[in-house]
Formats: C-alpha cells, structure tokens, sequence
C-alpha cells in the first residue's frame, strides 16, 4: 500500500491552491467538494476538478477527491462529474454503514467499465466521524475490496458527542484507539485527524510524532505549511532504519542455525519484534526513505 504520510485538503473552488498543491511533494491532495467549498460554489468546484485531473501534473502525489457525504443529496452529481476524468481515489465523508461504501463502489465500477479501465482502478477511503459508524466499524472495513483507509474525523465527532474539544485531544482518545485497533486488525491504514492550528508548526509536528505513536500511518492537514513536519514524523527516522536492518540480518543468521527466538543487543527476539523491523523497512520503502 502507498504512503499516506499527509493527506492535503485542497478547497476546490479555489484554482490557485490546486495548482499549488501540486508542487508541495505532499503524498495525498485531496480536492475538497464537502467542507471546504460553500454551498453555491459546488459545480464550479466540480469543474475545476474536472478540469485540474486532465491537465495538471500531481506528480507522485495521489490524487483523491472528497465528495459530499450521502446524507447531502450531492454525492451522485459529484461522482458523475468527476469520475470520467478518473482520480485515484474517492473519499466518503460522514459514512454510517458498509452499505454506503458499497453504493460508493457501484458508482465507481460502473464508471470503469464505461471508460474500459481495470476493475478496482479507483480506490476508496472512509471518513469515520459519527458515534453510529464506530459501531458498525468490523462491516465497514469489510464493505469493499477497494476501501484502503479510515480517516479519523475529529470535529463532527466532537459536536455529535457533545464533548468539548480541547489541545490534548483526551475527550476522543477512546475513539482514535478504536479507528486504530479496526484498521490493524483489517489490513488498512489509518489517517489522524487535523490540527486546525496550522501557525504552530511546533504543536503540528508534536501532534503528528503523537499520532504516530498510536498506530497512524498518516494524519490529514488544510495547509502547505503542514507538508514537512507531518511527513516527517511518519517517515522511519535513519536510526531506526538501521535498527530494523542491523535485526533482520541477525534473524536470518539464526534462522540458518535453525534458532527461533534468539537475544540481541539486549533483548529477547521473536516474532512479534521482526514484525516490527519489517513494519518499519515497509513504511520506509513506501516514503522513499531507502537508499
């Protein structure tokens, strides 16, 4: 699976911002069709999406729009105006139920097989924001081969729990641990949430090392300044690199004597520790960390 390191939101009413977001080298520019774009900029906002897939270069960013949630009576003009010029991946905002995701699915397979392109091409990611989808978390990771990812929607979920959100974010750590917990135990990713204050470089970038403490794999962000620090902190550090490799050597070593579990630098090795050393070389391959 690609790296989702930072996940960009791009209002896409606003064209200057697009074509600036393509020139960030931030792995993920989401063009924003729900929150970030009012009510009457809507279809210019299809347009400009429509129009930045054809002919912009993301270059190795992946290319995902957000539609309008179901709830909203938008998501089918959404993705009958941007699907025909095929982005990498669609993101369901505000999603209940398995059943949302696999209407979501029937719209994108239909959309491939009109244009002839692979099955399964154009991938899917969940906004998780309501207490209901945390209930039904097991189906909803189930719902579709296509779904790659949770994103951990922070503030609806806030307003719906009537929880005041504070710095420390403690009112919804239950919650992240959960989103955590159902992405690992299904093979997905999961994306933390936004830090709203992007002046504070310091606070975005602590924040993150946090997010990646608990398991994230990437964490979404509103704004260019947001790109370095979050990526870094989901990015395998050199040392730790070279702790994975220095431990993975010395595993096939004894592998060869035919030793299982073995001590190294200290510490009893097993399985569940070259779990870990790979987990890290992966997420490295993926950022492009290795030389």
């Amino acid at each position: 699976m690609r790296a989702r390191r930072a996940l960009l939101y791009v209002p896409a009413d606003d064209w200057h911002k697009i074509q600036k977001a393509t020139t960030l080298g931030v792995d993920c520019v989401c063009l924003d069709l729900e929150d970030g774009v009012a009510q009457n900029r809507k279809e210019e906002a299809r347009q400009n999406i429509a129009r930045a897939l054809a002919t912009l270069d993301f270059g190795r960013a992946e290319r995902l729009v957000r539609i309008n949630g179901l709830e909203s009576g938008l998501a089918e003009v959404d993705l009958a105006a941007v699907l025909p010029t095929r982005p990498d991946g669609i993101v369901l905002p505000k999603v209940l139920t398995a059943e949302d995701l696999r209407w979501v699915e029937a719209q994108i397979g239909a959309a491939e097989q009109r244009a002839g392109w692979p099955s399964g091409d154009i991938i899917l990611l969940a906004i998780i924001e309501r207490a209901r989808a945390f209930l039904h978390l097991p189906e909803i990771c189930q719902a579709t081969p296509r779904l790659e990812a949770l994103i951990f929607g922070a503030e609806d979920l806030a307003a719906e729990l009537g929880v005041k959100r504070t710095r420390e974010g403690w009112e919804l750590f239950h919650a992240r641990s959960t989103l955590v917990m159902h992405a690992a135990a299904f093979g997905l990713q999961a994306i933390d949430w936004v830090t709203v204050d992007f002046q504070d470089i310091g606070w975005v970038r602590q924040e993150a090392e946090r997010g990646a403490a608990l398991g994230f794999n990437g964490k979404q962000i509103i704004h260019p300044n947001q790109v370095l620090p979050v990526q870094a902190a989901f990015t395998p550090s050199p040392e730790e690199i070279a702790w994975a490799r220095e431990l993975l050597a010395a595993f096939e070593a004894h592998q060869a004597q035919g030793k299982g579990a073995f001590a190294w630098q200290g510490q009893m090795v097993d399985r569940p520790v070259i779990r870990r050393a790979e987990g890290i070389l992966a997420r490295a391959q993926a950022a492009g960390a290795l030389d």
